[in-house]
């Protein structure tokens, strides 16, 4: 049966899904029906997540399918949800996959590695584990590769196709994993066993590649060619049956090739007698490369379908928040013009006295506009109303003010707090500083301190312009009798009455009021335009791969408003020509009317009163938009304090689990001082002529040599006897003196050796926090020194004792000489 590497599924700590997601979900679908259905949907993802990973899954297809499902919901909701560490923070922990082995395998292998190295470690806002490092994914990506390519030669082995068709794939085979085995020489993070088989995979690829290609050779009568490549492939296989017996059998193959090369020797002997080549003078077999990286496109699931299907993408959001802003800046930039042009005539009107002056030709009554202005202002809750809204204005102010410096008071602590953990654990602290993370979030906060600034100024001058106006609008709001007697009187003007130019000051007037409401109507329509730009962005989105919003909008904003630009530039304009006629017509009405003091009193008055009575309307607006802005701001500081009050409870989570990871592999750290080791303890270092063969640790050992037996006694006289003249047979060495040995044996254990049995590993992985290495002196055998005898019936210097384990030969290479 064929040896497959597979990958062990990594792990993950439990993460809440459902709290963060609901928050957002709430805060910004305020609509009931559409966030129902959102908060379902993220209850079905945390089920997903759940089943995905909360339990051990079989190795089949239905579990495949488990963990694809999952897979393709976390791709359709990235784009629709901000998941960042300074807005909507999750915190994934996982375990390095190495660390323990269940295996699992499935379809696209090679490319979901090379996806995750291309695409998933540049989006990771921390070190990834070494399961997933760039190097790791891309060595276990060409494993992944060769596999596929050593399954598409087994299909065809099965199916009997053509020797030469089986011979290119498995050559193509060989390769892939010769690439793959130089990717992974040197990587520690890996599974012990993986180097091996790599490596006795490349020879038995070649080897079956020699083997089909002897037969095409064969058919060729070309019998020394044979010969030749299947000596090759048998001097393959014994590689592989001498190293990694324990990872990979060959005997099958190796009966094979072997049967194969006696029965070509017997006949080209007694037959043919053709001359076998050497191997280097042989045609180099062909390649055929049946599989390359399949790129990763989900949905990957074919039962798939998205639990946020009616959400759009973050991208979406974000240009309709901008678009949403650049249209409320252009209606606000109509109507405010419109507003500013009313102003401007209600001023002009006041300060020429009219209407009021065209109504006053009696001189001791109210005029009629000057009475229903101050029946207005009685009706909207006269200076009660006002005095109100500017009582509540300073608490709505403190509540906001309150709001925003908890929340940034909440930053401030959690990074006072990683400031003084990253002082005392230096760079084993090494998750990313909250002074950085923060930096966004402290902007926004000064953007709100900046605004309500700025709305203090604006209440500021609500009030003077209310002071200054108060006592004039105290008069509008009296009973007219009051009102009537605190109007000096003056001497009549009936002579005026019906005269031409007041007839055309009253047409004059007609027209200014009907452009005032055309404006009125105009506003509405303006305000009531709508147009889904949603779809637009969607479009966009789906055709390019990215929204340019400023060209979108500015091009759909010019196409709804251009029109109501046109009309309002209109009015405008008529407004000015009048304005320009009334002052005119005016200034004819004042040369006519009889001129004295007491009927500039009462002029000046009547002005006021009219302008009290704008003043009044202007600051009931202004009064109540400030209100609304308050109030609205107060839950757009609500959500700054929840996504304050998120991140910061992410980055305590994060920082306990560091603290406790750290806290941890300090324990671990021996506290006894470094000794020295012999070096016959160390592992050796590889060879320059070629790779080192893996430990095989992690089969079965083999059974153990048997005891050391202890060293032949002897008595002082027999060791007097011997001479003790006898030149030493190397250099001096610094050994210190034996001592006799115990009459049993004893001592440390058997010395271990890289690759064999009892040579024990830490994981993969293991304390990623070094805390030093051993400094071994080189070992050096015992030498007899000058004037002193070895042991009685001891072997020769450089010869271990009878029973001893012997010590390998000097390593080879992976790859048999060519």
């Amino acid at each position: 049966m064929a040896t497959f590497i597979s990958v062990p599924l990594k792990k993950s700590s439990e993460v809440d899904l459902v709290k963060p997601l609901s928050k957002f979900v709430t805060a910004s679908y305020p609509a009931a029906e559409e966030q129902g259905e959102y908060l379902r949907a993220v209850e079905e993802l945390n089920k997903l997540r759940k089943n995905a990973l909360g339990r051990p899954l079989d190795k089949h297809e239905s579990s495949l399918e488990i963990i694809l499902r999952y897979y393709d919901q976390l791709c359709a909701v990235e784009p629709k949800f901000p998941f960042s560490e300074n807005q909507l923070c999750l915190t994934f922990t996982w375990k390095d996959a190495f660390d323990k082995g269940s295996l699992f395998s499935g379809s696209l292998a090679s490319g979901a590695f090379g996806h995750i190295k291309d695409t998933v470690l540049s989006a990771l806002n921390r070190e990834p584990t070494g399961d997933i490092s760039p190097e790791t994914v891309g060595a276990l990506s060409l494993i992944m590769l060769a596999q596929a390519q050593e399954v598409f030669f087994l299909k065809a082995t099965s199916d009997k196709m053509k020797d030469a068709v089986i011979a290119k794939l498995a050559n193509q085979a060989a390769d892939f994993f010769g690439d793959a085995f130089k990717q992974c020489q040197y990587k520690d993070n890996l599974s012990k066993e993986v180097l091996p088989v790599l490596a006795a995979k490349h020879c038995i690829m070649q080897a079956n590649a020699e083997l089909h290609q002897s037969i095409l050779a064969k058919q060729k009568k070309r019998f020394g060619e044979e010969i030749a490549r299947l000596q090759h492939a048998a001097e393959l296989v014994k590689t592989v049956a001498s190293r990694y017996d324990e990872y990979v059998s060959v005997k099958d193959l190796s009966d094979k090739i072997n049967r194969a090369l006696t029965a070509a020797k017997k006949d080209n002997d007694f037959i043919y007698h053709d001359r076998v080549p050497e191997v280097k003078d042989l045609d180099h077999i062909g390649k055929a490369a049946l599989v390359k990286a399949t790129a990763i496109t989900p949905p990957l699931s074919q039962k798939f379908t998205d639990l946020f299907e009616k959400m759009v993408p973050m991208a979406v959001q974000q240009s309709m928040s901008i678009y949403n802003q650049r249209k409320a800046e252009t209606v606000n930039r109509l109507v405010g013009t419109m507003r500013e042009a009313t102003n401007l005539c209600n001023g002009v009107l006041a300060s020429l006295n009219l209407p009021a002056a065209l109504e006053d030709l009696s001189g001791d009554s109210i005029p009629q506009s000057i009475a229903e202005k101050a029946r207005s202002i009685v009706q909207q809750g006269g200076l009660q109303s006002i005095e109100q809204l500017i009582k509540d204005l300073p608490e709505l102010l403190t509540r906001n003010r309150e709001i925003l410096d908890e929340s940034l008071k909440m930053l401030d602590d959690e990074e006072t707090t990683d400031n003084e953990l990253r002082t005392k654990f230096n760079q084993r602290w090494s998750r990313t500083p909250s002074g950085d993370l923060y930096k966004p979030l402290r902007t926004e906060g000064a953007n709100f301190r900046n605004i309500l600034d700025k709305a203090v100024q604006a209440d500021q001058v609500v009030k003077d312009r209310y002071n200054t106006h108060c006592d004039m609008i105290t008069l509008l709001c009296k009973p007219e009798n009051e009102l009537n007697a605190a109007i000096p009187s003056a001497n009549p003007t009936r002579t005026l009455q019906g005269s031409e130019v007041v007839n055309v000051l009253r047409s004059q007037l007609a027209q200014l009021d009907e452009i005032k409401k055309e404006r009125e109507t105009l506003e509405g329509e303006i305000k009531a335009v709508t147009f889904d730009m949603c779809t637009t962005f969607l479009t966009a989105l789906a055709q390019d791969g990215a929204i340019n919003e400023e060209q979108l909008s500015l091009a759909q904003l010019d196409q709804l408003y251009s029109a109501y630009n046109q009309r309002v530039q209109a009015s405008l304009r008529s407004q000015e020509e009048l304005l320009g006629q009334v002052q005119t017509s005016h200034q004819e009405f004042s040369s006519l009317k009889q001129s004295n003091t007491e009927a500039n009193q009462r002029e000046e008055v009547l002005k006021k009163l009219a302008a009290a009575h704008d003043s009044y309307v202007e600051i009931s607006s202004n009064l109540r938009e400030g209100t609304k802005f308050y109030n609205d701001l107060t839950e757009i500081l609500l959500k700054f304090q929840n996504k304050c009050s998120d991140i910061v409870f992410a980055r305590k989570t994060e920082r306990d689990e560091l603290l406790k990871y750290l806290q941890q592999s300090i324990a671990r750290e021996p506290s006894a001082p470094s000794f020295n080791v012999p070096a016959y303890q160390s592992t050796p270092a590889a060879p320059a002529g070629g790779p080192t063969p893996a430990p095989r640790s992690v089969f079965p050992p083999k059974p153990q040599p048997p005891a050391r037996p202890p060293p032949p006694t002897f008595t002082p006289q027999a060791a007097a006897t011997n001479p003790t003249t006898t030149p030493p047979t190397g250099a001096p060495s610094n050994n210190p003196p034996p001592v006799a040995p115990p009459t049993q044996a004893q001592g440390p254990p058997y010395p271990t050796y890289q690759g064999y049995p009892g040579y024990s590993h830490f994981p993969m992985g293991y304390n990623p926090y070094a805390y030093g290495q051993y400094n071994m002196p080189p070992y050096m055998p015992y030498q007899g020194t000058p004037g002193q005898g070895g042991y009685p019936g001891a072997p020769p210097v450089g010869q271990p004792y009878p029973g001893y384990p012997q010590q390998p030969p000097q390593q080879q290479p992976y790859y048999p000489q060519q």
